[in-house]
C-alpha cells in the first residue's frame, strides 16, 4: 500500500468509527427516551410479576431489575420496588445485586460497542495515557461517579466500557459507590406507607451526605482534571 492509499484510507476508517460511535449514541438515547421519558414500561406490572416468584423473587429481582436498568429505567423507581416488595434490608441487597447485574451488562455493551471506536478516535497516544490513568484509578471513578448527583449510572457505564474500564472494577466499584443510594431510595419504598417513620428521615439524611460527599468529590476531581490539563 503506498503512502497516498494511507492517505485515502486514514479519513474513511475515521468515519466509519465516527458513524458507529453515533449509532451507538442514537440508540443509547432512543431507549433512555422509552423508558426514562416516555415510560414504555410499567414497573408496577414488572413489580408484580416479580412478586409471584414466591421463595426466588429477590434473584429474579435482581436479574430483572438489572437489565431494566441497563434500558435507563430510573434507578430509584426500580430501588422503591425492591423495598416495598422486600423490606429495608433484603431489598437494599436486591437493589445492590441489581445495580452490579446493570454495570456489568452496560460495561459489556460498551466496550463492545464503542471501545475500539472511541481509541481508533484518540489515537494511539492518548489511549495508552487513558488506559494508564485507569489503571491507577478506574476502580475509584466508578465509584466515585455513583456519588455524583443528577448522572445517570447506566449512561456512565455504558461510557466506562467504551473506554475499557475492566469489568471487575466496573462491578466492585458499582457496589462499592452505590451502597448509600441503594440504602435510601429502598429505605424510602419500604417505609412509603409511614413517611413519619424513623426509616424515612434515616433514609433522607444519608441522602443529604451522599449529594454534598458527591458535590465535593466532583468539585475536586474537576478541579484536579483543569491542573493536569494547564
Amino acid at each position: 500500500m503506498t503512502n497516498g492509499d494511507m492517505t485515502l484510507d486514514e479519513p474513511v476508517s475515521r468515519r466509519r468509527h465516527i458513524l458507529r460511535l453515533a449509532v451507538f449514541v442514537t440508540f443509547l438515547a432512543v431507549m433512555f427516551y422509552l423508558a426514562a421519558v416516555a415510560d414504555v414500561i410499567d414497573v408496577d406490572q414488572v413489580r408484580g410479576a416479580v412478586a409471584s416468584a414466591g421463595p426466588v423473587a429477590p434473584l429474579v429481582y435482581v436479574v430483572v431489575s438489572g437489565l431494566l436498568g441497563a434500558v435507563f429505567v430510573p434507578g430509584p423507581i426500580l430501588a422503591a420496588a425492591s423495598g416495598v416488595l422486600f423490606g429495608p434490608l433484603v431489598g437494599t441487597f436486591a437493589t445492590l445485586g441489581a445495580t452490579v447485574t446493570t454495570a456489568v451488562v452496560t460495561s459489556l455493551v460498551g466496550r463492545r460497542a464503542g471501545r475500539d471506536s472511541a481509541r481508533a478516535l484518540l489515537g494511539e497516544e492518548r489511549s495508552v495515557r487513558l488506559d494508564a490513568l485507569i489503571a491507577r484509578g478506574g476502580l475509584w471513578a466508578v465509584v466515585g461517579q455513583r456519588f455524583v448527583p443528577g448522572i445517570s449510572d447506566a449512561l456512565a457505564s455504558y461510557g466506562f466500557g467504551a473506554f475499557g474500564v475492566p469489568l471487575w472494577q466496573m462491578a466492585v466499584g458499582a457496589f462499592i459507590g452505590s451502597v448509600p443510594r441503594a440504602f435510601v431510595y429502598t429505605a424510602l419504598g419500604a417505609s412509603i406507607s409511614d413517611l413519619n417513620s424513623p426509616l424515612t428521615y434515616v433514609a433522607i439524611a444519608v441522602w443529604c451526605v451522599t449529594a454534598v460527599a458527591g458535590a465535593f468529590a466532583a468539585h475536586r476531581g474537576l478541579r484536579s482534571w483543569r491542573r493536569r490539563e494547564s
